[in-house]
């Protein structure tokens, strides 16, 4: 099935010969088509010992009715799954036909977002609708499969075919807001997540999901302002957040007025906050504020005798957000090539937090392996070269890569028993590279092809079969 609303690429005046550069295309071309599961062409040779479904999560439509959205985040989200077994794949591709989604579709027109008209937009705003767009993440939990997006609840994916069940709360636990970056820490067993609740007094809702049993809400942090908050990360003793000087800007909110980029502002006078909060005590907040910073994600965290080591990729400022809005509007170049690989420590009894860059080499989107989530980790995997090439870092900041060919991208490569996975994007097509972990230098073992244009995708997972 052909995606319902497809838009031609923004134009880019960088491409030769007239063409959009793929780095531009995967933020603003739709899906190329929706499919359930089917056979996928195998280049190379897949592990036999390779066995799940890698699920990737991100943007599928950049607009409808002829209307591109205001920002790539605004974005309907799909999934794709690719099915691994036996050396053979197959796999799917679907847009999330959310509430929201289902809505505008039934009304031929835009009811949400930015890009609805004004009037909209501000009934929207005071009636307290919104459309999940379920576009950033996407995990398994207890096996159910959750598409995630920052301000809105789970939405449950059917695994048999992707096809969309609908938003939950998950037993009436989650409030308004699940954000798309739950971390597990492997020796709890079990999945952290934080939900925020805007108001006159903005509250930071934190979630636990075990491996067995119920979900449960485990505390909640008076903010006190209203944060731009992406991501966060977990040790075995502590939530850890550090909330940059991103603020939403309230007066343009409550009016429903201006960008998606006009929402927030940098505001770098407040410096950026540091929440520790103790997962087994979350009413014991240690909180301080040191210089301004800002990041999009963290690899990994672990506790050590009085201090948190935290690993992350850190930006000077927030330009990277309005960077990729502008690749959205046709203009503008990638930013997440700004962004270095940072060490953290920060000392609970001194209340203070030093960050030492580790390389000088621009990456995003790392990730550890299943096991070392909230302790010591010897590797993290992470895209290099805004976007351009896949490796591993450790932590003396030593960098093994392997160079993308040119027109190529990848996002957040994935280990799987001694394997990484990425969901590498080119022109028209897709496909997802299996490294050696061992051996990343040499390239993917194996190319799992998608035979349409896939959109980028932020996150994922990958779900063992171990029947």
């Amino acid at each position: 099935m052909v995606a319902a609303s497809t838009l031609t690429p923004a134009p880019n005046p960088t491409a030769s010969g007239g063409e959009p550069p793929v780095q531009s295309l995967i933020w603003t071309q739709d899906l190329g088509r929706e499919h359930g599961f089917e056979p996928l062409r195998v280049e190379g040779t897949l592990p036999k010992q390779l066995r799940g479904t890698l699920y990737r999560n991100g943007p599928g439509q950049f607009g409808q009715f002829g209307r591109r959205y205001s920002h790539p985040f605004e974005a309907d989200g799909a999934a794709q799954a690719i099915r691994i077994a036996d050396g053979a794949a197959t796999g799917a591709s679907r847009v999330h036909q959310t509430a929201g989604l289902v809505e505008e579709r039934a009304a031929g027109k835009i009811k949400y977002g930015l890009s609805a008209p004004w009037p909209t937009r501000l009934a929207n705003m005071w009636r307290g609708r919104n459309k999940n767009t379920a576009n950033t993440n996407i995990i398994v939990w207890q096996g159910r499969v959750f598409a995630l997006m920052e301000a809105g609840r789970p939405t449950e994916i059917d695994p048999r075919d992707l096809s969309t069940l609908g938003e939950t709360d998950l037993g009436g636990v989650v409030g308004e807001m699940f954000s798309a970056h739950p971390h597990r820490v492997a020796s709890r067993n079990a999945l952290y997540n934080f939900g925020l609740e805007y108001g006159r007094n903005t509250k930071l809702h934190l979630y636990e999901l075990p491996d067995v049993g119920a979900a449960r809400r485990i505390g909640t942090v008076d903010l006190g302002y209203p944060p731009m908050l992406h991501d966060f990360i977990a040790t075995d003793t502590h939530l850890v957040f550090l909330v940059s000087p991103t603020r939403v800007n309230v007066p343009r909110m409550m009016t429903a007025t201006g960008t998606f980029e006009q929402l927030f502002q940098w505001k770098p006078e407040h410096g950026t906050e540091v929440l520790c909060v103790p997962i087994d005590r979350p009413a014991e907040v240690l909180r301080f504020t040191t210089d301004a910073f800002y990041q999009w994600h963290f690899a990994n965290a672990w506790t050590r005798a009085n201090e948190l080591v935290i690993d992350y990729v850190r930006y000077a400022d927030f330009g990277s957000f309005r960077g990729i809005g502008q690749i959205g509007a046709g203009g503008g170049r990638e930013l997440l090539g700004e962004g270095r690989y940072h060490r953290a420590v920060v000392d609970l009894a001194a209340r203070t937090l030093t960050s030492e860059q580790l390389s000088d080499r621009a990456c995003e989107f790392p990730t550890v392996a299943p096991g070392d989530e909230g302790r010591e980790h010897r590797l993290a995997y992470a895209v290099f070269g805004d976007l351009g090439g896949i490796g591993a870092i450790d932590g003396a900041g030593r960098v093994v890569e392997h160079a993308l060919p040119e027109g190529e991208r990848a996002t957040e490569p994935l280990f799987a028993d001694g394997y990484l996975l990425t969901l590498t994007h080119a022109r028209d097509a897709a496909y997802v590279g299996v490294y050696d972990a061992a051996r990343i230098p040499d390239g993917p073992v194996a190319k799992v092809w998608i035979d349409h244009h896939v959109p980028i995708t932020f996150h994922g997972t990958f779900a063992p079969d171990r029947g």
